[in-house]
């Protein structure tokens, strides 16, 4: 990585460069995000999560930028057109965009009008117009005629003049610079339906007949009106005003008002139609899907981490419960560590008769192994089974409903017939649904982040983005919260830092074969875990009732003796400080301070110790829909209902009310005060209460509203952020948004000189 490269870096980040450079060698080491953010604070100055994967991938961009350079300058050399001004403005070049400018004239091409009429041998014609001296262009295309050539009359070889003239418009850098400012700037997306598509294409008619600019379009809108488009229902341009744009183009181009002046705005006029604005309109609506991929990705991220981080109910015995109406309800029963004692199957809604029997098979179990929980999917029939369970009155059993979405994903994943292989899909989803329950994330790492129920347009964006984007928040969260060594699944040991597939599929069977590990330095013995993998995973696994006392905590092994040291400085054992307030007090941090450890990674050994291993998510609290309100039929304008949060999008939250179908509070409704973000005001998973304001039976649209007073049942508890935030220095808006200029010289000026050297050198 050049020093050109890291200064960029730093600058655009507004962090140091010895940060970037330490960053960037511990992540070229094989370093994970959540262990270099956690446990190498003195290397990189304390660089969060956010800020060290973002310099991860925008050096991955800038190494990008660099293999193209060489690919360019390869094939510029092999034509035998390089030039060391040339080369010096390939290397100086910062965008990807300016690049493929300047390699425009030298691309290797199909046939083109323009190449065509260049074979015919009309390319000095053209030239001697372009010129525009008050010489007659017809006079010099007759010296151009030649029907061996092809070139017939004066009329052909004008027409091939202005083909190669309209080619040179269209490759000059500095034009193109200047269309792609003003097709983002000032253009317009424009959608209208098809004609005949209307009927079909319903769910669409807010774009039917609409207008508004590229540059401010939000990510939503953008997705939504191209699926539109790909989906045959809408005609979809992003064009600025055709008279601006050709306008910019004449000013740069025409020097006079004479013959050949008027041939070369002829040509000018064919290059803006037929080569610039179908090129600009394709970089224009490129670039701004490329934006709205990018907000989008971020908004489904975030609702993934608040889902994934939500509150477990811990380890109790669950009965889990799979609503259905004729089919019936799948029953599950789990013990604390999720694992499947009984299943079956009963009817309470087929009649009175199988109802009472129902009843009496729910009682037993709950008897029978002393279940302290239900949970119920909030699918189909799922309120009707939350009304019919507590109308049991179980005693001391918590009865939840909870969000099945994905469920069925995992019952039919190869995960699920490895798990259960002897059950159907039925009991495999109703497993899903209560041990989601005790724990959201354990679970729910076992399904695609896609399928879990929150985001939007997840299927129309960047797919390798978004998936890189969802791994880094499912290993943020899972590193966040810590896990069990002797208890956890596959799934979820391949998200710790440093393991990954393999090393968690080696894990699950040593400790098949050697029972519960004792400490976490016999993670060493695992086939294939090696002393870096140890290095990276070790501070983010767990060992209750280990050997060590550290086993349990977030303090990583390297530091153990560092901690031996303390109690022994404070003359205790390390149990008494981690026991001990007043013990950990005595701890002068100061004189522990050396080379490889700082005061923050002290700070955060000490807090360690007064809280080791617990748990960062929320508490769980139970929550229960509003009586008799099952059914979009049973909403009315005016009622007050609890909800919770499912979806949150940049235009507002969606909330469950218990009818099988979300409702809408609009972000201008969300908050007596003018808010510009939802999550200002409400997180994934999220207890509100809110007020219908509108039902829409037929599209299944429910408008609700949290204003007038309308306050949160509780407020969203603050958590650290994770990989696909945008980090927030001065611009986290623009972050790697380099505007397309030369940084010493005005982008006119160098594409003046490259449209010079591209007319030497052609």
């Amino acid at each position: 990585m050049s020093d050109q490269h890291i200064f960029i870096v730093a600058q655009e980040l507004n962090v140091g460069s010895k940060q970037v450079q330490a960053t960037l060698n511990l992540l070229d080491e094989g370093a994970t995000v959540p262990f270099i953010s956690r446990y190498r604070k003195e290397m990189t100055g304390s660089l969060d999560e956010v800020q060290v994967a973002t310099i991860r991938d925008r050096v991955q961009q800038l190494r990008d930028l660099d293999k193209r350079k060489e690919a360019i300058l390869k094939s510029i050399e092999e034509q035998g057109k390089l030039t060391k001004e040339l080369k010096e403005a390939v290397l100086a070049t910062e965008t990807m965009a300016l690049l493929e400018d300047i390699y425009l004239p030298y691309k290797p091409k199909r046939k083109t009008k323009a190449s065509i009429a260049r074979e015919k041998g009309l390319e000095p014609l053209a030239l001697n117009i372009f010129d525009q001296d008050q010489n007659s262009p017809e006079t010099e295309a007759d010296k151009y005629i030649d029907p061996e050539k092809g070139v017939n009359n004066t009329v052909e070889a004008l027409q091939g003049a202005r083909d190669i003239i309209a080619e040179m418009i269209a490759e000059n850098a500095e034009a193109r610079l200047t269309l792609r400012n003003l097709f983002f700037n000032k253009g317009l997306y424009k959608a209208e339906v098809l004609k005949g598509k209307e009927e079909e294409g319903i769910k669409y008619k807010d774009y039917f007949e609409w207008s508004e600019p590229v540059k401010t379009a939000p990510s939503h809108r953008i997705l939504a009106m191209r699926r539109g488009e790909k989906e045959q229902i809408l005609k979809l341009d992003a064009l600025p005003e055709e008279e601006a744009a050709v306008n910019l183009l004449e000013q740069q181009f025409i020097k006079g008002n004479n013959k050949k002046s008027a041939a070369v705005k002829q040509a000018l006029d064919d290059s803006y139609k037929r080569l610039l604005k179908p090129s600009m309109e394709t970089e224009t609506r490129l670039k701004s899907k490329q934006l709205a991929d990018e907000e989008a990705i971020r908004v489904f991220a975030e609702n993934a981490r608040q889902l994934l981080l939500a509150a477990p109910i811990g380890q109790k015995r669950v009965l889990a419960l799979d609503p259905g109406f004729r089919t019936g309800c799948k029953l599950v029963c789990l013990d604390e560590q999720g694992k499947l004692l009984e299943n079956g199957t009963i009817y309470p809604h087929t009649g009175p008769g199988v109802a009472k029997e129902a009843a009496q098979t729910l009682k037993h179990l709950c008897d029978k192994y002393k279940i302290e929980a239900i949970a119920i999917g909030n699918g189909t029939a799922g309120r009707e089974t939350e009304d019919f369970v507590k109308a049991q009155n179980l005693e001391n059993v918590l009865v939840v409903m909870v969000n099945e979405s994905g469920a069925s994903i995992y019952s039919a994943s190869d995960t699920a017939r490895e798990e259960f292989p002897d059950q159907d899909i039925t009991v495999r989803g109703a497993v899903s649904i209560g041990r989601r329950m005790m724990d959201p994330l354990a679970e729910l790492v076992k399904i695609d982040p896609k399928s879990i129920g929150v985001g939007q347009y997840q299927h129309d964006v960047d797919q390798t983005k978004l998936q890189t984007s969802l791994d880094d928040t499912v290993m943020s969260c899972v590193n966040a919260v810590g896990v069990e060594l002797n208890t956890a699944s596959k799934q979820i040991l391949a998200y710790v830092s440093g393991l990954g597939p393999q090393l968690a599929q080696n894990i699950v069977e040593y400790r098949n074969t050697h029972d519960a590990f004792k400490n976490r330095a016999s993670l060493k013995k695992v086939a294939r875990l090696g002393d870096k993998a140890f290095e990276q995973a070790a501070g983010f696994l767990r060992i209750r009732n280990g050997e060590h006392p550290l086993d349990a905590s977030a303090v990583h092994p390297e530091r153990y003796a560092l901690v031996a040291q303390m109690a022994k400085d404070v003359n205790c054992k390390i149990e008494d400080l981690l026991k001990d307030a007043k013990l950990r007090e005595q701890i002068d941090l100061k004189k522990y301070v050396s080379a490889e450890v700082g005061l923050p990674t002290l700070k955060d050994i000490v807090a360690e110790l007064a809280k080791p291993g617990r748990d960062p998510r929320e508490q769980f609290e139970a929550f229960a829909f509003a009586e008799g309100i099952n059914k979009i039929d049973d909403l009315k304008p005016g009622m007050k209902l609890p909800g919770i949060v499912t979806n949150i999008t940049n235009f507002g939250a969606f909330i469950d009310i218990g009818v099988h179908q979300d409702g809408l509070v609009h972000l201008s409704q969300m908050a007596d005060k003018f808010i510009s973000n939802p999550n200002e005001v409400v997180k994934v998973s999220q207890r509100v209460q809110v007020t219908v304001v509108d039902v829409d039976a037929v599209r299944k649209r429910i408008s609700l509203t949290m204003k007038s007073g309308e306050k949160k049942v509780a407020e969203p508890k603050e958590r650290k952020p994770v990989v696909q935030q945008k980090p927030q220095p001065q611009k986290p808006a623009q972050t790697f948004k380099k505007k397309e200029v030369a940084p010493k010289e005005s982008a006119g000026d160098m594409a003046t000189k490259l449209a010079a050297l591209m007319g030497k050198f052609k």
